[in-house]
């Protein structure tokens, strides 16, 4: 940890950037109704979002704790095994991170890390990896829950298609990440080879068995949905401070009693800046991920910092027509693979004592969640076309 001086130049660089930045918002809604929108917002978006996020949690912690109770999750970790090597470069003990990760979040794979048992399969040059491969899939089951919550027609062929190109930017990211590992540790060739062979030990993670029957059940259901909540009051500063600023520069005004537009202090109301910026880059966003819309890029831009506050822009942009299924199908992938990186992927290299490596997870992700983006968009066109020609 480095020491700061008390008063540097950082703090009047944060006074201009904040006074200027509500300022500007000030200006174009006026004060009152800046004030107003983001308690409203706020309040919205606690009402609305989080307890509907919770709610998701509270469910899929519960079935994801029974799963691990009664070893299926055993059993998908000896399933997914031989694919490990081949696709990741990675011992097959490392499908446990992905299924514990993508039931949860990001940090559950560090809970592994230190298990002498399962660090064990990993060398040294693997380890650091395991940042990226964790990340790639945290919140998955949350998130593919909540794009399929939205309902309509083709969700679930779209969200699938989402799954599917996170899978890839997790892929690239985590080869990246070893590319850059293996050189710093010296790692040769030959070792590398032998290291992403498929042969390799299966590893389960020893069981702890407490009560009986009916019992391991509920114990198993009611601590799973109590992860849940915990989880759920964790999104909370996440969703509600970064969400509502985003939502401030993403949409415009409302409407008032005559049906023009103006600003009324109400929620989900704000100075449209964002979509101003996506209008510059729209035509390398509607190549990459087919956006439709220039407010589309909010979502990628939240999900660096937290995936839970990302989802909160979904609804109003399905509602609103902003965005379509292909949208669903990026934002999956987009906020599966990338997680909220910008916000673990610091405490999670230092927990794992491999600070060294900080800029290169961060390296390798953003080009792994870039990646996911553009899979997930021309899958989900490849789909359309295959549907098509079928039906």
């Amino acid at each position: 940890m480095r020491e700061k001086k008390a008063v540097s130049a950082e703090t009047f660089i944060c006074i201009l950037a904040v006074v200027f930045l509500f300022t500007y918002i000030g200006s174009v809604m006026g004060v009152s109704q800046m004030f107003n929108t983001l308690m409203n917002t706020a309040h919205g978006l606690l009402l609305d979002t989080v307890f509907f996020i919770m709610a998701i949690s509270v469910i899929t912690g519960a079935f994801s704790a029974l799963l691990a109770e009664f070893g299926v999750i055993a059993l998908l970790n000896r399933l997914i095994s031989p694919l490990m090597r081949w696709l990741y470069g990675l011992p097959g003990a490392a499908s446990l991170g992905i299924v514990t990760t993508f039931v949860s979040d990001n940090p559950a794979i560090l809970t592994l890390t230190k298990n002498k048992k399962f660090i064990q399969y990993f060398k040294e040059y693997q380890v650091p990896a395991l940042c990226n491969l964790g990340t790639a899939f945290g919140m998955g089951l949350i998130l593919i829950t909540f794009m399929i919550g939205q309902g309509g027609k083709g969700i679930v062929s779209a969200t699938v298609c989402g799954f599917l190109g996170a899978v890839a930017g997790s892929i690239i990211s985590v080869r990246l990440m070893l590319h850059q590992t293996s050189r710093y540790y010296h790692v040769d060739r030959a070792q590398l080879k032998e290291d992403r062979s498929v042969k390799g030990k299966t590893h389960d993670e020893p069981r702890q068995v407490y009560g009986k029957g009916v019992e391991r059940i509920f114990n198993a259901l009611l601590e799973g949905g109590q992860s849940g909540v915990s989880m759920g009051l964790g999104i909370i500063p996440g969703v509600l401070v970064i969400c509502t600023l985003v939502m401030l520069l993403t949409f415009g005004p409302g409407t008032d009693a005559t049906g023009a537009a103006a600003y009324t202090g109400a929620a989900y109301e704000g100075v449209a800046l964002l979509p101003k910026l996506g209008q510059l880059i729209s035509p390398v966003t509607r190549f990459l991920f087919g956006f439709q819309d220039p407010s589309n890029i909010a979502f990628p831009i939240t999900s660096m910092g937290a995936t839970g506050a990302a989802m909160a822009l979904v609804p109003p942009m399905l509602k609103s027509g902003a965005a379509g299924l292909n949208e669903v199908a990026v934002f999956t992938a987009i906020g599966m693979c990338w997680s909220g990186y910008l916000s673990t992927h610091v405490s999670m290299m230092d927990a794992l004592d491999k600070r060294v490596f900080i800029k290169a997870a961060i390296f390798s992700h953003t080009i792994g969640g870039l990646c996911a983006g553009v899979a997930a968009h021309y899958l989900y066109v490849l789909w359309n076309l295959a549907a098509g020609l079928l039906g």
